[in-house]
């Protein structure tokens, strides 16, 4: 009978029990859970990542636009001042040309008065007086020297009378009307400015 009782027994140990099976299972289960945690974690990173991607690519678009303009602002505003600093410059030399040109306006003026004295003496001179030829070479030199630094001879006989040019002081019955007659005295420009007006007489 007492064997009968210890067979019994082992075979009750060696039959495994409904408790252990149930445990591993559960840590089977436990072990499966814990694995997708670990999974699900990562995934949600790997969105977040991407969406972080996005913005980023988005603000470093958006910093090169501003970058873009901020380049385009600076070339206008280099391109204004080039051209600012041409026109200067332009102003600059043609002021320097006009000075140039008219800087012997007044020390000209002064000699026609001695080109007119000249012609006068030519004018009144006999015809054997041996001084005459000095003068009229004396003359020909100074109209020469005035005519190098742009001084040039307004004579407008027998031309439409032009009040810009000419000073009419007198009828002359002989010329046509609003034809210029007798010139009483030669005018005289500075390259192209009238230095001095011609008297004229104009008919009517």
């Amino acid at each position: 009978m007492n064997e009968q009782n210890n067979n019994h027994e082992n075979i009750d140990q060696n039959v495994p029990h409904d408790n252990v099976s149930h445990d591993n299972v559960e840590h089977d289960d436990s072990i499966l859970k814990e694995t997708l945690e670990e999974f699900n974690p990562q995934q949600n990173s790997g969105e977040e990542s991407t969406i972080e991607n996005d913005i980023d690519l988005d603000t470093f678009k958006a910093r090169i636009a501003e970058l873009e303009g901020e380049v385009k602002q600076a070339k206008e505003g280099t391109a204004r001042a080039n051209a600012e600093a041409y026109n200067a410059q332009k102003r600059m030399e043609q002021e320097a040309d006009k000075s140039k040109k008219f800087a012997l306006q007044k020390f000209a003026k002064e000699l026609l008065e001695v080109v007119d004295n000249l012609e006068r003496a030519i004018e009144n001179a006999q015809a054997d007086d041996p001084v005459i030829e000095g003068v009229r070479l004396t003359h020909k030199a100074l109209l020469d020297v005035l005519n190098k630094n742009g001084v040039e001879v307004v004579e407008p006989q027998g031309e439409k009378f032009n009040a810009d040019l000419h000073e009419a002081v007198g009828i002359d019955p002989e010329a046509e009307a609003d034809t210029v007659g007798t010139v009483l005295q030669k005018g005289y420009s500075l390259n192209g400015r009238l230095l001095r007006p011609a008297m004229v007489r104009v008919g009517q």
